[in-house]
């Protein structure tokens, strides 16, 4: 069976999560695999682009480097870039085969989705790789990405989310997220005090070295990435995503000339579309934090749709200082919220709400919600 028609038998989502199965499903095949160096990523925002700029930091140093991210807003491949390109479906089929091949098939049929994937990126980049950098799930101790051993760990910035799976509270969810490290920490700024001190105890407890983002810089380099950053118009928060990586890269020991060095933003990340057009797939509160320093007072039209488990009221409540009126567009999702609900939000706020159908060149959108409302709103962008 094919790559796709296979994923397709696989939920993208569980209830409960057999976290004994991807340790067990990696050991078996790991004696296949020559594993590059590998820089994982944790935390709750900024592991995409922070992942992205890094890759093409050490590409840049000329290594070769794959880069692992999820989930993918309109075709697979997305998740799986290799020296910078996305990876090609005959990559991915023959990865697929190899993959199929080693595993016994009771393994192979009841690996999840994330699970399988994880592996078939991991044949892909065994086979070249110098370093990968492999973004987390939505996890961190038992995601599936944890079982594989790393030369370093990326802390991006810790918020609450997904707390059915993670724990109710910063503390929890930090924990979770922090003891997939197993040697030297990166911890990028945070937005929440309590996250340090976990940090700190945890680089204690493994011997290891914690840098932290915001004090690793003197002011002169500082300056120059702030420099770099206003150059290369990122939004504050892409900005401390860039020095996050910077951070990582000189940690490896390697550099980049900030004259020659082009930042490349990952899809979806406070992505201009068109002149009026501003796509996000952020879905949490951190999130919507983040848009609102970016965006300032500029006055937005909200293309918006939620997944019933998020703290949309809260998001919405973030988001109305700069919204005009809210566009709730259809997506294909059996977790996506109730309409009712999202109305009932909006007027508890007393913002405007109405049905996505276009949009009006005069007007400024801000397409923002979960990946799945990019992916909806491109798919209509493009069919035009």
């Amino acid at each position: 069976m094919q790559l796709q028609p296979f994923l397709a038998t696989k939920p993208l989502f569980y209830d409960e999560i057999d976290y004994a199965r991807m340790p067990k499903a990696y050991q078996s095949i790991a004696s296949y695999l020559k594993l590059p160096k590998i820089i994982h990523l944790v935390g709750t925002n900024g592991k995409g682009t922070t992942g992205r700029f890094l890759a093409q930091m050490l590409r840049a140093n000329g290594l070769h480097v794959g880069h692992y991210t999820s989930p993918h807003i309109l075709k697979f491949n997305e998740r799986i870039w290799l020296d910078g390109v996305d990876v090609n479906d005959l990559t991915l089929e023959e990865a697929h085969k190899t993959l199929i091949s080693w595993l016994e098939p009771s393994i192979a049929l009841t690996l999840s989705y994330f699970e399988y994937t994880t592996l078939l990126a991991m044949v892909i980049f065994s086979q070249s790789c110098d370093y990968v950098v492999l973004e987390a799930g939505l996890g961190g101790e038992f995601d599936a990405t944890n079982v594989f051993p790393k030369c370093l760990s990326i802390i991006t910035p810790i918020g609450l989310d997904h707390q059915a799976f993670l724990g109710e509270s910063i503390e929890e969810i930090a924990q979770t997220k922090i003891n997939s490290a197993t040697g030297n920490i990166v911890l990028a700024k945070q937005y929440d005090v309590k996250v340090y001190p976990i940090a700190l105890y945890k680089a204690k407890v493994l011997h290891s070295k914690l840098y932290g983002v915001e004090t690793f810089f003197d002011e002169p380099t500082n300056e120059i990435l702030r420099a770099y950053g206003e150059k290369h118009n990122l939004p504050a928060y892409l900005q401390e995503n860039f020095k996050t990586a910077f951070c990582a890269l000189k940690v490896l020991g390697y550099d980049i000339d900030f004259k020659t060095f082009l930042p490349n933003v990952l899809q979806g990340r406070c992505q201009k579309l068109l002149p009026n057009v501003t796509i996000d797939v952020g879905h949490n509160v951190m999130a919507a934090e983040a848009l609102v320093a970016s965006l300032g007072k500029k006055k937005v039209i909200l293309v918006y749709n939620s997944y019933k488990d998020k703290d949309f009221r809260t998001i919405l409540t973030i988001l109305k200082q700069i919204v005009e009126k809210i566009l709730v567009i259809e997506i294909d999702s059996p977790r996506a919220a109730n309409q009712a609900d999202l109305y009932d939000a909006a007027h508890a706020l007393e913002l405007p709400i109405s049905s996505f159908s276009a949009i009006q060149n005069d007007k400024e959108y801000l397409v923002f919600g979960s990946f799945s409302v990019v992916e909806a709103f491109l798919k209509g962008f493009c069919e035009k």
